[in-house]
């Protein structure tokens, strides 16, 4: 298969497998990729899986049409992509193979050889020129093995992402992406989100156009989109608002109790409640769930004095993953002596797991009664608070309680300049005056936002709590509206003056009407009549001192010199910071530097 003029596909599908990893149901197989890139010298990507040796030989023979290959660069030793070193090395005697220290250390165990005649280490930074093609390395330690390096092309713009981007399924089969690449992650890689995190901040650095992972199918178009859920699984984020109810339940007085609070959820405006048996269910497609959705509602029985196996394994799924950024709801069932509900918390407790817990539990005494009944109302009642608020025909719009969610926080200011929706982050919202109520907003001219609402007299005030991840500041904060669309890929949620407000990570917003304006030099300060108020969640408002402490990711500094951005963290090395200089991330200037200490 022709990827570029000069790279070639000539990877395998596998249809023989039943589980991947022993454990993953792969119905539709897997595909195990492998890439040529032919120039003056010939370098061959990774091989592939030990039952597909002559297949993959087969193939790369055809593509080399006559000519040998001169490396082979491994860029991961997980044996679906390793099994094959020693077969090529034996058929192409004249070969090298140019990977990591750690791979060749690896090698030693896997084939008993490290090749020690035959390599080239690399390692972070360096580079292999075959002609018109040069390839660079980039360490991904932990993408999900310690070994791994991605490989970039700067010549057709191509990036071989190793198990990055990679998906169940073979490539024969036509299946939507994101379901299988979802799955894949969260069972695979979701424990290292750091890690990805981190290799996504340097591939943000590189002009890719193509993406070759070696696993699933190779992206050529909207690569936005995949790296954009890439961002949203690595850092932990919610892909999709919505409930997630994981049960087990012995003599159906559980399920029952699930399907009624499934009903009432409903009702009340969730747009998505997901049910999952954990005793039937493929279990990897219900942690897979867990992650995608923002709340988790864990039902089970009281068993042996803690909780059934299945719950137990499913919330060990989800523990040793990182789960976290996420509300955890309980209802536990028991006829003597319920202690589901305490053993459920505590595995979230001591493995250290950044969720919140709903103050309502259901407490179910062998089947349901009017009090458990009420319970079930008042845990759907809290759960969907925030759904209640958000849609028109249920929200108080005169809650003027939000308010008091007014301090020295972090703020999206919403906007609309014609053609698209706007926002930015602000941290200047006051209270002026009670009667009316009147809200000044400060906000630095060169901001597009300022020219907008300048235009318009009109925002809204988005209070974002304490749940809001560094991605809501590096897409609000990072980048400039008129270059950039800032709701891309979000439904809007809109207020009554038509104005979009947050679907997540806010505690309540105000709708404003700008009455006065007062130029402050560098900002302007917008006095504004309050014309709609909701309040979303009871959740904290996130403050500066929040943001600095807990969200903001603490920068590498360690033995570098020059300045770090106070803002984004970005690092300029180098002994003076011109004085014009501008940070490639956040875009504040010189002024939000310091000296690395």
């Amino acid at each position: 298969m022709k990827i570029t003029n000069d790279i070639r596909y000539v990877g395998v599908n596998d249809h023989e497998v039943d589980l991947f990893e022993g454990q993953y149901s792969v119905p539709n197989g897997m595909a195990y990729n492998s890439y040529v890139i032919i120039d003056e010298k010939i370098a061959v990507m990774d091989t592939v899986d030990a039952r597909f040796t002559h297949e993959w030989l087969d193939n790369l023979e055809a593509e080399l049409d006559g000519r040998r290959p001169d490396y082979l660069v491994v860029q991961h030793m997980e044996p679906d992509h390793s099994a094959n070193i020693a077969n090529f090395m034996k058929t192409y005697e004249n070969a090298v193979i140019v990977s990591s220290d750690k791979s060749f250390k690896m090698m030693k165990q896997f084939f008993g050889v490290d090749f020690a005649d035959r390599r080239i280490i690399i390692a972070e930074g360096d580079s292999l020129k075959l002609g018109k093609h040069t390839l660079s390395f980039v360490a991904a330690p932990m993408v999900h093995w310690p070994e791994v390096m991605v490989t970039y092309d700067s010549a057709d713009k191509v990036l071989f992402s190793a198990d990055g981007f990679g998906k169940f399924g073979a490539l024969d089969i036509d299946e939507d992406w994101a379901c299988e690449a979802r799955r894949y992650y969260v069972g695979i890689v979701g424990k290292y989100g750091a890690q990805v995190q981190a290799l996504l901040k340097k591939a943000s650095t590189l002009d890719i156009n193509i993406i070759c992972p070696l696993h699933g199918p190779v992206l050529t178009e909207n690569l936005s989109y995949y790296i954009g859920l890439y961002n949203t699984w690595s850092s932990y984020s919610v892909e999709t608002e919505g409930i997630v109810i994981a049960y087990t339940s012995v003599y159906g007085n559980t399920k029952k109790a699930v399907l009624t609070l499934a009903e009432k959820l409903k009702e009340k405006g969730c747009p998505k409640v997901a049910l999952n048996d954990l005793a039937r269910c493929d279990m990897a497609e219900a942690v897979e769930d867990a992650f995608r959705y923002s709340k988790l509602i864990l039902a089970t029985t009281t068993y042996n004095a803690g909780i059934f196996p299945f719950m137990r394994e499913f919330i060990n799924h989800l523990t040793e993953r990182g789960y976290k950024n996420r509300t955890v709801a309980f209802v536990e069932n028991g006829s003597w002596a319920p202690l589901a509900a305490k053993t459920m918390k505590k595995m979230f407790e001591e493995a250290g797991s950044k969720v919140n817990f709903a103050e309502t539990t259901v407490t179910i005494r062998s089947a349901l009664s009017d009090d458990s009944m009420n319970s079930i109302d008042s845990l759907a009642g809290e759960l969907c608070r925030d759904y209640i608020a958000q849609r028109s025909e249920t929200a108080n719009k005169n809650d003027l309680t939000a308010l008091f969610n007014i301090g020295y926080g972090l703020y999206v200011v919403t906007s609309n300049d014609g053609k698209k929706d706007n926002g930015l982050i602000v941290n200047t919202v006051t209270q002026v005056t009670n009667t009316p109520n009147r809200v000044a907003v400060t906000i630095n001219k060169e901001n597009y936002s300022h020219h907008v609402i300048k235009q318009t007299g009109k925002m809204n005030v988005c209070c974002l709590s304490t749940e809001a991840p560094f991605s809501v500041f590096e897409n609000f904060g990072f980048r400039s509206g008129r270059n950039a669309d800032k709701f891309e890929g979000c439904a809007p949620l809109r207020s009554d003056n038509g104005l979009v407000f947050l679907p997540r990570y806010i505690n309540s917003f105000m709708s404003l009407n700008v009455e006065q304006y007062i130029d402050v030099d560098t900002h302007g300060i917008f006095i504004c009549s309050v014309t709609e108020s909701r309040v979303i969640s009871k959740t904290e408002t996130m403050t500066y001192t929040y943001y600095q402490n807990n969200v903001k990711p603490k920068p590498n500094t360690n033995g570098k010199r020059g300045y770090v951005c106070k803002v984004c963290g970005y690092v300029y090395e180098g002994d003076e910071l011109p004085e014009d200089f501008v940070c490639p991330l956040c875009k504040h200037g010189a002024a939000d530097f310091e000296p690395i200490s």
